[in-house]
């Protein structure tokens, strides 16, 4: 199953995960330090889908954002 939405495209993001240890400056601490960062991705919440386009029943993967704002006709 592909990681794209069908109707408006979103797909896999990537970002950081940052690990940091110790006590923050504004709570008494000398700070937080940086112990790790992992490389990590973004999943859109995609859903199988039986939907009407042109008049025929059709199933598509779409996210779950585009299902709520109706842009998806449930057949």
């Amino acid at each position: 199953m592909p990681k794209v939405c069908e109707i408006c495209g979103k797909g896999t993001g990537t970002g950081n995960s940052i690990v940091r240890r110790g006590m923050a400056k504004k709570k008494g601490g000398i700070g937080l330090h940086t112990t790790g960062i992992n490389r990590r991705e973004f999943k859109p919440n995609l859903h199988k889908v039986r939907a009407i386009v042109d008049g025929r029943k059709v199933r598509l993967v779409v996210c779950a954002s585009c299902i709520k704002r109706g842009k998806v006709t449930k057949a």
